[in-house]
C-alpha cells in the first residue's frame, strides 16, 4: 500500500499510575519506525481462561453478580482470572473448573485465545472446550456467589440470547457451529 506509515513499534518508556488487585495502568510512550512517538495509558490484567463446559444434554453455565456492569446474575460459561504464577492457562481452567462448578472434565481441547479489548486492555482470554465430565470438589473463593446453571445444549440460541458476556458469547457461538458439524 503506497503512502502507508511503517507500522513497527518499539515501547520506550512506561510509567505506573495506578495499581490495584485485579488491574495496573501505565502510561507507556512508543517510537514508530518513522520516528513518531505517542502516549497510550495501558491496562493490564494478567489474563484470563473461559470453559465451555456440557455433558450430553446440557451447558454448565454459571450466573453471578457483575458489579462493573450493574448485573446481579450475568449469565457465563464458567471462568478464572491466571492469578497464580507460573500456572498453564490449561491447569488454571482446570482449577476453575472444579472451583465453581464442581466438577472435573477427562477430555479438554484448546477453542481460541483472544483479546478482550486491545485498544486499551492486555488481558488475555484462553477458551477451551472440556467434555467427559466427573464430581470434583475444590474450595471456591471466599467473596463468589455462584450459582451453578443447567441449560439445555439444544437451545444454544437461548442461551446466546441470555448473555452478554464476550468470552461466553465466543465460545458458545464456537460449540453451535461445531455441533451443526
Amino acid at each position: 500500500m503506497s503512502g502507508a506509515r511503517e507500522r513497527r513499534f518499539e515501547r520506550i518508556g512506561s510509567v505506573p499510575i495506578w495499581a490495584g488487585n485485579i488491574v495496573s495502568v501505565t502510561r507507556d510512550r512508543f517510537r514508530y519506525a518513522d520516528g513518531e512517538e505517542i502516549e497510550r495509558e495501558i491496562v493490564h490484567h494478567p489474563g484470563a481462561v473461559g470453559i465451555v463446559v456440557h455433558d450430553e444434554t446440557h451447558l454448565l453455565l454459571v450466573r453471578q453478580p457483575r458489579q462493573a456492569v450493574s448485573d446481579p446474575d450475568a449469565l457465563e460459561i464458567p471462568a478464572g482470572k491466571l492469578d497464580v504464577a507460573g500456572e498453564p492457562p490449561l491447569q488454571t481452567a482446570r482449577r476453575e473448573l472444579a472451583e465453581e462448578i464442581g466438577h472435573s472434565a477427562a477430555r479438554w481441547e484448546p477453542i481460541l485465545d483472544f483479546c478482550t479489548s486491545l485498544g486499551v486492555l492486555d488481558e488475555v482470554v484462553h477458551l477451551f472446550h472440556a467434555t467427559q465430565l466427573s464430581a470434583a470438589h475444590a474450595q471456591a473463593e471466599e467473596d463468589e456467589r455462584i450459582e451453578v446453571v443447567r441449560w439445555p445444549l439444544d437451545d444454544l440460541d437461548g442461551a446466546l440470547a441470555a448473555t452478554r458476556d464476550s468470552k461466553t458469547l465466543i465460545g458458545l457461538m464456537w460449540l453451535r457451529e461445531r455441533l451443526r458439524g
